[in-house]
């Protein structure tokens, strides 16, 4: 069995989900957890709604047990890219990229 939850557009270059997302892939959920409290920027708190997210769906959709879960999958994907632009020299126009990303997460339940 496994539990997923996915947020997609969040506002954060998937590039800094990423370097936070390794930190937490093949734990435990409570040590993943208290990593991503730890860590403290914006895409740890996300992944850290997330996983609860995940934790929720296992628990009511799927009676895991909350205690035997681990981390099995953190997938980053890049979403659409907002297209600004602003002004640069000599009277052009510079771009700048707001990226966006998705992220999905699966637990699955220690086998015992």
């Amino acid at each position: 069995m496994e539990a997923r939850a996915t947020a997609k557009y969040i506002r954060v270059s998937p590039i800094k989900v990423k370097r936070v997302a390794s930190l937490v892939r093949g734990k435990d959920l409570a040590e993943a957890m208290n990593v991503l409290k730890l860590t403290g920027n914006k895409p740890a708190r996300i992944i850290s709604d997330v996983l609860k997210s995940a934790a929720a769906n296992a628990e009511n959709n799927h009676n895991m047990d909350v205690s035997n879960l681990y981390v099995d999958q953190i997938i980053t994907n890049q979403g659409p890219t907002l297209k600004r632009f602003r002004a640069g020299s000599m009277g052009r126009a510079s771009i700048i990229l707001k990226r966006s990303s998705h992220i999905s997460v699966v637990l699955k339940e220690k086998e015992a």
